[in-house]
C-alpha cells in the first residue's frame, strides 16, 4: 500500500518530481528548484510543502507555471501577501505562497491553492548561497533533504515549524540533480557521499566541469557535494556589475564587491597559542538524539556521534585548562558543581560519565543551560570556550541566540550540528552571535578533521580592535562588521560601491583589514579590479543585500532597539532587491476564471524527506499499525497545570497544533475527535515537559510515555 501523506483516496500526495540545477561560481552557488504538481482528487486542492533552506541562503525568486502561462510572484510584506493569498484562495483563484519562517530563518513554507481537479502546476524557486569551507580546504555544498521536526518549549508558540510534515516510509515523488562548476583556479575533483556520475570537463583547463547524480537516486538524505579547486587560499574579490534596469545609486543599480581573504596570523603568535581556558561542553540529550544519523544503512545514532566527538575533544584539552560537562534535554544536569581543573584524574572521570550518556531528557530545552551557564562567574585568565553538540531541533531559536548575543563579551561558542537535518540557522547562529565557528557533523569520515579545527581555533587567542580600510573608493557596507577570525579560515565582506570612479573598469580597489592578536598588530590587504565579472545574474548583489537584511534582523533583537523603523527597512531592502525576509513573502495570483470555489477546499501537507518520524522520538514499532482498526486513534491535549482544580482539567480541549504532526508521523490521516472522558486524565502519567498529553487511543485502553512526547504506546487486547 501507498505510504507517506495520502489523500481521502489513498493516493499519494500531489507533488510528483523536483528537478534541481546547481550553478557555482567560484564560492557562490545559485541554486533553481523546480517542483511538479498535480491534483489527482475530485475536489480543489490547497497543498503546503515545509522545506528546509540554508540559513544564509538569499532566496530571490518564485514562480509557477500553469499551462503554458507562467506567474512570476512580487515580494510583499508578509502579512499583506497572507491577506492577499487568502482572498486569491477564497474566491477560487490560483494563488502561491512562500514564507520564511518566523521561528528560524532556515524553514520556509509553500502553500499552493486552489489547484482544480486533474490540473497540474511547475513551482519553481531559486537561492544563491555561500560555500563552506571545510577542514580540508574543500567547499562545501549542501542540498538538505531533511528538516527534522522541532521542539517547542511550553509557552513558545507554534508557527511554521510546528507544521513540519513527516513521511513515515519512502519518498513519494522522484529528483533529479544537475550541478555546473566554474572556478577561477583548476578543479581538481568533486566528491560526494551519493552516487556521482562521472565528472566530465567543459575546457581543457579544467576550470569548468558538470556533475550529476545518478539516475533513481531516492531524496531520502542530504546532498552533500564537496569541491576541490588549486590555491583554494588564494585572496579573491569579484566585482558585479549592477541591472542596467536599475537606478544608479540603488543596491541593485550600483556594483558590488565581494572580498574574500584568509587571515594568516604571524608564526609568532602562532607557536605561543594560549593552553588556558574554561572549557564548557554543552551536550543534547533530548530524545530525537537516538535517531539515526542519516537515512544511510548502518548510521549510528545522534548521540553516539556527539559523544564520540566529545570524547574526541576532552582527550584533546591543554593540562591545568578548566572544564564542565552539562547535559540538557526538559531540564539540564552537570557533571560537576562548578568547572574544574583539567587533570588525568578528571578527564577520567568526565570519560566514564560521557559513555554512559544516551538520550533520556525529553525534549530539546537549551535555553535553560545556557542562561545558567552565563550567569556563572568566569575564571580569570581562562577565557570561556563553549561548545555545543545538539541535533538542532528547536523552535524558539531566536529566543536561543538573542541570549547568546547578550553574552557575547564573556565566552565564544563552537556549535556542532549533529547528523543530517540539524538546524543551520540555530547552529550557525550560536557562532556568528559570539565570535566561534560551527561545525555540521553527519557521519564519521569528516569527523575528526572538522573536531580538530574547532579546538584549534577555540585555542586561539581572540582578535579584537578589527577595522577596514579601503583605499580610493566610495562604499556603502552591505555586510555586519567582522567580530571574529580565525588563522586560514576565510572572511567575506560585500560592500556596494558607489560614484563614478566605480564605473571605470581600469579603477583598481584595496581593501585592508586591520586588527590586534595578543600583544601584536596584523594587516591583511587585498587588492582587486573594479572590472566586472562574467555575467552572474546578480548574485553577489544579492548575498550582501540577505547580509545586510540579517544584520537588521538580528539588531531588531536588541533590548531598546527601534523595531518598527528596522521592520520598515528590512521590507524595504527587501522589496527592493527581491530577496526574502522574516517581515516578507513571496505572492503570486493566477486569476484564471475567477470564480468561487464550489465544494470544499482540501488541504493536504506534503512529506518533507525525514528519518521514519523518528526527529519526534516516536518509535513506530510501538505505534498503532496502518491498518489498525478506527479506533486507534493517536491524540493529544493541551494540558493545564497539573495543580489546577480537578474540575478544570480537560475543560479547555483545544486539540494542539501538535497532534497533525504525531498524525502525519502515523503516515496516514486521523480523524481527531475531543472527548469527554475524566478518566483519561488519571490513567496519564505526568505532564511532559512541552506542555501537552500525548494519549493513544485504542481499544485496550489509554496509556502515554512522558519526555520529548517520546514513544506513545497502544495497547492491544
Amino acid at each position: 500500500m501507498n505510504c507517506g501523506l495520502l489523500t481521502n483516496k489513498n493516493e499519494p500526495v500531489p507533488l510528483k518530481h523536483i528537478e534541481v540545477d546547481l550553478q557555482v561560481q567560484g564560492h557562490v552557488a545559485t541554486v533553481t528548484s523546480t517542483l511538479q504538481y498535480i491534483n489527482e482528487e475530485e475536489n480543489h486542492l490547497e497543498a503546503v510543502f515545509v522545506f528546509p533552506m540554508p540559513s544564509g541562503a538569499a532566496l530571490c525568486h518564485f514562480s509557477a507555471r500553469i499551462a503554458d502561462q507562467e506567474i512570476v510572484a512580487e515580494v510583499q510584506e508578509k502579512q499583506e501577501a497572507r491577506e492577499q493569498y487568502d482572498d486569491a484562495v477564497s474566491s477560487g483563484q490560483q494563488a502561491f505562497l512562500l514564507e520564511e519562517s518566523e521561528e528560524s530563518a532556515d524553514v520556509f513554507k509553500m502553500s499552493v491553492g486552489s489547484l482544480p481537479p486533474g490540473q497540474s502546476a511547475a513551482i519553481t524557486f531559486i537561492y544563491i548561497t555561500e560555500l563552506s569551507v571545510q577542514a580540508d580546504h574543500s567547499l562545501q555544498f549542501c542540498l538538505p533533504a531533511v528538516l527534522n521536526p522541532r521542539y517547542t518549549p511550553a509557552g513558545s508558540g507554534g508557527g511554521i515549524v510546528s507544521e513540519i510534515t513527516s513521511s513515515s516510509s519512502g519518498i513519494p515523488y522522484s529528483l533529479s540533480f544537475t550541478a555546473h562548476v566554474s572556478s577561477p583556479n583548476p578543479i581538481t575533483k568533486v566528491e560526494s557521499k551519493c552516487p556521482l556520475e562521472p565528472l566530465m570537463f567543459l575546457n581543457t583547463d579544467h576550470t569548468k566541469a558538470k556533475v550529476s547524480l545518478c539516475a533513481g537516486h531516492m531524496f531520502d538524505r542530504d546532498i552533500e557535494l564537496y569541491l576541490y579547486y588549486q590555491n583554494p587560499h588564494q585572496l579573491t574579490a569579484i566585482v558585479e556589475a549592477g541591472s542596467p534596469a536599475a537606478k544608479p545609486g540603488t543596491l541593485l543599480g550600483d556594483p558590488v564587491v565581494m572580498v574574500s581573504f584568509y587571515p594568516e596570523f604571524p608564526e609568532s603568535v602562532m607557536s605561543s597559542v594560549s593552553s588556558c581556558g574554561e572549557f564548557v561542553f554543552v551536550m543534547d540529550r533530548s530524545g530525537s538524539m537516538s535517531c539515526p544519523m542519516h537515512n544511510g544503512q548502518g548510521a549510528q545514532e545522534r548521540i553516539e556521534c556527539a559523544r564520540d566527538t566529545l570524547l574526541l575533544l576532552l582527550k584533546s584539552l591543554p593540562m591545568d585548562c578548566y572544564f564542565n560537562i552539562y547535559g540538557f534535554g526538559s531540564h539540564y544536569e552537570s557533571f560537576f558543581p562548578k568547572s574544574v581543573q583539567y587533570s588525568q584524574d578528571t578527564m577520567e572521570q568526565a570519560v566514564k560519565k560521557v559513555n554512559e550518556m544516551q538520550a533520556d531528557m525529553g525534549g530539546t530545552e537549551i535555553l535553560q543551560p545556557l542562561e545558567h551557564i552565563y550567569k556563572q562567574p568566569c575564571i580569570p585568565n581562562h577565557p570561556r570556550q563553549l561548545f555545543i553538540f545538539t541535533d538542532g531541533e528547536v523552535g524558539n531559536t531566536k529566543d536561543v541566540l538573542h541570549c547568546v548575543k547578550s553574552n557575547a563579551d564573556v565566552h565564544r561558542c563552537f556549535s556542532f550540528g549533529i547528523g543530517e537535518g540539524a538546524s543551520s540557522a540555530l547552529i550557525t547562529g550560536l557562532a556568528e552571535n559570539s565570535s566561534g565557528h560551527a561545525q555540521f557533523v553527519s557521519g564519521k569520515e569528516r569527523m575528526q578533521a572538522k573536531v580538530m579545527q574547532s579546538l584549534r581555533y577555540a585555542l586561539q587567542p581572540a582578535v579584537i580592535d578589527i577595522t577596514e580600510d579601503w583605499t580610493g573608493l566610495s562604499f556603502t557596507r552591505l555586510s555586519p562588521p567582522i567580530n571574529s577570525l580565525f588563522h586560514g579560515q576565510r572572511a567575506l565582506i560585500y560592500a556596494q560601491l558607489k560614484g563614478e570612479e566605480c564605473q571605470n573598469p581600469d579603477t583598481k580597489g584595496k581593501i585592508s583589514v586591520r586588527y590586534r592578536l595578543g600583544n601584536q598588530e596584523v594587516t591583511n590587504t587585498v587588492h582587486f579590479s573594479l572590472k566586472p565579472a562574467e555575467e552572474s545574474g546578480l548574485a553577489i548583489h544579492r548575498l550582501g543585500a540577505r547580509s545586510l537584511i540579517r544584520s537588521l534582523e538580528r539588531d531588531e533583537q536588541d533590548d531598546g532597539a527601534d523595531k518598527e523603523a528596522l521592520k520598515a527597512r528590512v521590507v524595504e531592502l527587501s522589496k527592493q532587491s527581491g530577496v526574502s525576509s522574516s517581515h516578507t513573502a513571496f505572492i503570486a495570483v493566477h486569476k484564471g476564471s475567477g470564480q468561487a470555489v464550489k465544494g470544499p477546499l482540501v488541504k493536504r501537507r506534503i512529506p518533507t524527506p525525514m528519518f521514519m518520524a523518528c526527529s519526534m522520538g516516536v518509535n513506530l514499532c510501538k505505534a498503532a499499525p496502518m491498518n489498525a482498526p478506527k479506533g486507534h486513534r493517536l491524540k493529544m491535549f493541551k494540558a493545564v497545570p497539573m495543580n489546577a482544580p480537578k474540575g478544570h482539567r480537560m475543560k479547555s480541549r483545544k486539540v494542539a497544533q501538535k497532534a497533525a504532526v504525531f498524525d502525519r508521523l502515523l503516515g496516514r490521516c486521523f480523524c481527531i475527535q475531543s472527548l469527554d472522558n475524566e478518566e483519561m486524565m488519571s490513567a496519564c502519567a505526568p505532564v511532559t515537559a512541552s506542555g501537552f498529553h500525548p494519549v493513544v487511543e485504542c481499544d485496550g485502553g489509554f496509556d502515554m510515555n512522558p519526555g520529548n512526547v517520546q514513544q506513545c504506546l497502544c495497547r492491544h487486547p
